[in-house]
This record gives C-alpha cells, structure tokens and sequence, in this order.
C-alpha cells in the first residue's frame, strides 16, 4: 500500500473485529461437548477492495499508529485519534501522516464523520482557539463523509507546540448547532516524528 494511501479502518473497527472473535471462540469453548463436524470452514475476514488487515502499532500519548500488514514490504502507518463531542460521545475519526518534502502540504489527513454532517458548513479547525481554517468535504460513503486535506509546514508546527486542535461540524438536523471536537496534541511530535523517520527509510 503506497505511503500516501488514507487507510480508513479504525481502532474501533479493529477492536469490533477483536471482540467478534472473543465472541466466536467463547461459543466454541461452551459447545466443545457437543458432536463437531470435521473440516468445516468458518470464513476468513476480508476487507473491501482488498486492504490489507490493520493493527495498532505505538502510541503516542493520545495519538496510536495505525498500520497496515502488506507483504514483502515494511508495514505503512498512520497516526489515529477517536474525536469525541462535549459529551463523549465518538463522533470523528482522524488519521494523519506525513508527506514528502518539497510539496506544499507537509502532512495530510483525512476525517471522517458522520453522514448527518451538513457538508455546506465544511469542517472548521484551529489550534488553541487561533487562527480558524476552513476544510470541504471531498466526499461521502456509507461509513460517513470523509475530508481529504493537507496542513503547511507552518500548520504542523502548530500542532508540535500547540495542546488542542478544535475541529467544528454542524449537523444536518439542527443547522443552527454547531459540534466541537477536541483533537488532543499530546503525543503530536513523537508520534509525526516516528511516520516521518519511516517515509525516510
């Protein structure tokens, strides 16, 4: 998978899948008395158009290395952080990664959030209550709707110093409300320092 690929799967997708197979392997254990039959298959996990499995790698205070198991090459990563509303709530997803020098965007991300986000709002962030930026959405699928974006230099500098990225979306329910999501920077450069040791290599 090319290092500048977005990989949408989660930890919370990981995580279900993770539990999917406790589940399964509990069953088994309280049915290991009961008649089996032999050589039956129970399927195999595959993901769409092919993506290789995702598992969780270092982290980094609030930030977790997502990467994927591809053959014969070294395992791409990503860092991830779960956005959460004023209530706790897990709204957003954010996965970042950094970009080869020389373009204009140092480092790229995508966000997804849900389909009742209204996309004429566009997704709003700014680092510590400065400067707000406005983002469009690119696209949606049935998962949510997905921004594609790039942050300058002078932006991923920012997030090393900064505590808190705010992100704001406005649902499409309740056009007159706006939702706040904190994405926490603690970990920000540990983390961006390790994907961009390995985009190096």
């Amino acid at each position: 998978m090319p290092k500048d690929r977005i990989s949408l799967y989660s930890t919370a997708t990981a995580m279900a899948l993770l539990l999917a197979s406790a589940t399964s392997v509990s069953a088994q254990t309280e049915e290991a008395e009961q008649p089996q039959l032999p050589d039956l298959s129970t399927g195999e996990v595959i993901t769409p158009d092919g993506e290789a499995d995702s598992y969780v790698g270092n982290t980094h205070g609030d930030w977790e290395l997502v990467c994927a198991r591809v053959p014969d090459e070294p395992d791409p990563c990503q860092m991830y952080q779960l956005l959460r509303d004023a209530e706790g709530n897990a709204t957003a997803e954010i996965t970042m990664f950094p970009l080869p020098e020389g373009q204009e965007a140092a480092a790229g991300a995508t966000i997804l959030t849900p389909l009742e986000t209204l996309l004429t709002a566009q997704l709003v962030m700014s680092v510590d209550g400065g400067q707000a930026k406005r983002y469009p959405f690119t696209f949606c699928t049935a998962i949510g709707c997905i921004a594609r974006v790039g942050f300058t230099s002078e932006e991923v500098d920012a997030f090393r110093a900064g505590a808190v990225a705010q992100w704001s979306l406005v649902p499409v329910a309740a056009p007159d409300q706006v939702v706040e999501l904190d994405m926490s920077l603690m970990g920000f450069t540990a983390a961006f320092a390790e994907l961009t040791e390995q985009l190096e290599e």
